[in-house]
């Protein structure tokens, strides 16, 4: 039995090499990923290790910020004359460090990375493990000279001796480029502006006798651990994080966890569609060559085999399937990290090739992966195999029946479906977000699985109605067609589910993506009422200079600021909230329009007031008039008056979680040091709004981050933020029609080969090969149509249950994107197309006389 199924196996292999090719590309996904987010870890790890001193003081801050406030912790630099003088201690160096400023070149061009990564501006005090070196020039003394990373001068061409002009929290300044630091280490892709450490202090942190941590070095014999101890013992830990270099890095890998898992699990989403498309890929494979090879299963049980034997044979070919296709999906994996990471090395992070990160797990997902796809997939037809009589097989009975299976599929896919059905309806009853959102992926889960089941029971009805008028156009051909796509309900419902699931996530993503996009419209166009909104490009805040250019400008009338800031909310239920909430000047009403449960914008930004979310205060038992204890950046606590509460469309108002905001004077009293945010700006009488523009972006010319929008350029930074989302999902759409049409094109072929004397036949009476060509072509069509049909109609339930769960948080408009459906049903003709061009130039190449004489 051995030698027989290595025989089968290499017999088969042109046939199974497309299922072949779908095992590699879900494996390659899933070692790609892998690969790459592990390279990824070992390098940030290496650096964090490298750089981080032995140990180090910073200030202590209680409150993360989910959006930038501006304000910088700082501790006196006088501690260091303290830090100094601890036994034990080699060396301490003061720091002064702030992020997102920005520095611009002589061109009022932007310096800095456009992936995204901040640029650092601090004090050049290298020590023993400083991340860069200096191999140009000289070091910074004075306030009118600076070292830049070399991978930011390169990028724009700056050279010693050229005059930068830096944007910090304080205001703008002059510098003169003297030297080039180059990265003895990976560079993450920020970039690095350097002043000496006085300057540092006094022109990004504002005071002379601040710093923003304190590195140091031990003495030689002494451990990070008790140095940690005594520096702790000598200044206390109540208002300072003290941590040892391992504690250091460990903190930063943990604020970097988040961008990797995104990269680790959007790639892992890849390898997860086409595991699921290719699941039903070597399912349909493995029961056609099952059904092709009836007559050889039927003389290996004639010749005494078991079933035990017929099984283990066919499962035994999918484990060689499954072995070859993730020995070639680890080797693709491979190739594709090596290419992740040169993507990565031209937009600026520097990742060594040869310090690539192959663990054992990698190799060890990888095949599990592929063998235990194709194990699973050929499970059931090998059960099918083996049950096979050998009197029917020796007649050349064909193994799958159209009765009994199939009454037992309605039965099964009935009630999965009937399942997901009723959570689906049960995700648009639920009036609470979560329960509403579980039921919703349950809901996707099972309608899924069970279409997946019952669908050829849907392929008579539906391909007869989508092939109806074939007849009508094409004749003859067109009739034949249309019934050789009707001869097996099994194989058409298999070939098509492969494409259905890939656009049943589109359809159901683009009525989602409409809706939001859509319902933010709305909300635009109900909330915001300012002529235009000054923001930074990546909405972090800028100096006061800029509100104050801003307030100077001919023909502004009204300026009003924002602000965001970190706090935690203690509720009356005992809950604590960790939250971002905004404040606003006064005069919020002029340029915004708010919907009040309670309360008015007088009464919510009154001094020692607050204002939050209606529906965030009844889930947690807040009325007009509660205190409610707010604590700080600064870590001073105020006890604030609840003066409004908001009925706004988007249930988390104009703040995060809770929609709190309140005036920009209670900010300025318990956290001060913040910047503005956003700047929303109203004309003054007489001035019209293209000359107000005209004049705001004068003004903002020396500054390249900050951007003047209205309400359109507002609605279309929210449609590029969707489209985002969007983008990836027609990524995920495009790998599915590439297994998919892999899985058309096998279908065909394999059917080509099972009807060679029925084509034979055909020919002999008189089918040219145009028409033979337009039949293949025909029925391709027909079952990617179907395959359309179903995966859109599943996807618009989807997305119309997911509009129901948005609409929960406030974005109750409904959209449904016509002209993508119209285009993705004319495009599944086209993949039908293209995935029927092989195997029809195959049959039509046949020769006439061979044909008939097939067996």
């Amino acid at each position: 039995m051995l030698k027989a199924t290595l025989r089968s196996f290499l017999a088969h292999k042109g046939r199974l090499l497309l299922s072949a090719l779908a095992v590699v590309l879900s494996v390659a996904f899933v070692a790609g990923s892998l690969i790459f987010s592990d390279t990824l870890s070992r390098t940030f790890d290496r650096l964090f290790a490298s750089t981080a001193p032995d140990v180090t003081v910073s200030p202590r801050e209680e409150l993360n910020e989910a959006i930038p406030s501006g304000m910088t912790a700082t501790l006196p630099a006088s501690l260091l004359d303290r830090v100094s003088g601890i036994d034990g201690v080699a060396d301490a160096r003061l720091e002064a460090e702030v992020q997102n400023i920005t520095v611009a070149d002589s061109e009022n061009e932007a310096v800095g990375s456009t992936t995204g990564a901040p640029t650092i501006g601090t004090d050049w005090s290298p020590g023993p493990r400083s991340p860069v070196e200096l191999t140009s020039g000289h070091a910074p003394h004075g306030a009118g000279e600076a070292l830049l990373d070399s991978e930011s001068a390169d990028r724009k061409d700056l050279k010693i001796g050229d005059t930068l002009s830096v944007i910090g929290p304080q205001g703008t300044f002059k510098v003169r480029l003297v030297g080039i630091a180059t990265f003895t280490t990976t560079n993450p892709g920020a970039t690095l502006l350097f002043l000496d450490t006085p300057t540092a202090q006094t022109k990004l942190l504002g005071d002379a006798d601040a710093a923003t941590g304190i590195s140091v070095d031990a003495q030689d014999g002494v451990s990070d651990a008790q140095l940690k101890q005594r520096v702790a013992a000598a200044i206390g830990t109540g208002d300072y994080e003290i941590r040892t270099a391992d504690e250091q890095a460990k903190s930063d890998v943990e604020s970097l966890g988040g961008f990797l898992d995104v990269i680790k699990y959007v790639m892992l989403g890849f390898a997860g569609i086409a595991v699921l498309v290719g699941v039903f890929l070597i399912v349909n494979t493995f029961s056609m060559l099952i059904a092709q090879r009836t007559r050889e299963l039927g003389l290996l049980r004639a010749l005494g085999a078991d079933r035990r034997q017929v099984r283990r044979s066919v499962l035994t070919e999918a484990m060689l399937l499954g072995v070859v296709g993730s020995t070639l999906g680890l080797a693709t994996g491979i190739g594709l990290a090596a290419g992740l990471i040169a993507l990565m090395n031209t937009l600026g992070m520097n990742i060594r090739s040869s310090e690539m990160v192959i663990g054992w797990g990698t190799p060890v997902a990888a095949y599990v992966v592929g063998v235990g796809v194709t194990f699973v997939a050929a499970f059931l037809p090998a059960r099918r195999a083996a049950g096979v009589s050998p009197m029917a097989a020796l007649a050349d009975a064909e193994i799958a029946g159209v009765g009994r299976p199939l009454k037992m599929r309605a039965l099964v896919g009935g009630v999965v479906f009937g399942a997901g059905a009723a959570a689906l309806l049960g995700c648009v009853l639920s009036s609470d977000t979560s329960s509403s959102a579980s039921l919703l992926g349950l809901g996707v889960v099972l309608t899924l699985i069970g279409t997946v089941i019952a669908g050829p029971l849907l392929v008579r009805p539906v391909i007869r109605v989508l092939g109806g008028a074939f007849p009508a156009l094409f004749g003859s051909i067109g009739r034949m067609s249309q019934r050789n796509a009707l001869r097996n309900p099994r194989r058409t419902g298999a070939t098509a589910a492969a494409l259905m699931v890939g656009l049943a996530l589109v359809g159901g993503m683009s009525v989602a993506s409409a809706s939001m996009t859509k319902s933010f419209d709305q909300q635009i166009d109900d909330t915001l009422g300012a002529d235009f909104v000054v923001q930074n490009s990546n909405f972090v805040p800028f100096p006061q200079e800029v509100t104050e250019k801003v307030r100077d400008t001919d023909g502004v009338g009204l300026v009003v600021r924002s602000q965001f800031a970190p706090v935690a909310v203690r509720l009356p239920d005992g809950d604590r909230v960790k939250t971002t909430a905004a404040a606003y000047d006064p005069q919020l009403d002029d340029v915004a329009n708010i919907t009040y449960a309670q309360g008015d914008t007088a009464a919510a930004l009154a001094s020692g007031s607050i204002a939050m979310d209606a529906d965030f205060a009844r889930d947690h038992g807040v009325r007009i008039g509660s205190t409610i204890p707010v604590e700080f950046q600064s870590r001073k606590t105020a006890e604030l008056t609840v003066g409004a509460l908001t009925d706004q469309e988007s249930a988390e108002g104009f703040g995060t979680q809770g929609g709190i905001y309140f005036g920009l004077d209670t900010l300025q009293r318990y956290a001060p040091g913040g910047q503005d945010s956003g700047l929303y700006v109203n004309a003054a009488s007489g001035t019209g709004s293209d000359k107000l523009r005209a004049n705001l972006e004068k003004t903002l010319d020396p500054y390249p981050q900050v951007q003047v929008r209205d309400i359109a350029d507002y609605k279309d930074l929210v449609h590029d933020q969707i489209a985002v989302l969007l983008y990836l999902v027609y990524a995920l759409l495009g790998l599915a029609i590439v297994i998919a049409v892999l899985g058309v094109v096998n279908t065909l072929a394999l059917s080509v080969v099972e009807r060679t004397r029925e084509i034979g036949l055909l020919r002999a009476i008189g089918l040219a090969r145009r028409q033979l060509r337009r039949m293949i072509r025909l029925e391709s069509v027909v079952i990617a149509v179907f395959g359309a049909v179903l995966g859109l109609a599943l996807g618009l339930v989807w997305g119309v249950c997911v509009q129901q769960v948005l609409a929960l948080q406030g974005m109750s408009a409904l959209a449904i994107p016509w002209g993508t459906i119209v285009a993705v049903v004319v495009g599944s003709a086209v993949v039908g197309v293209v995935a029927a061009l092989l195997p029809a130039l195959r049959a039509s190449r046949m020769n006439v006389l061979t044909a008939i004489a097939h067996e």
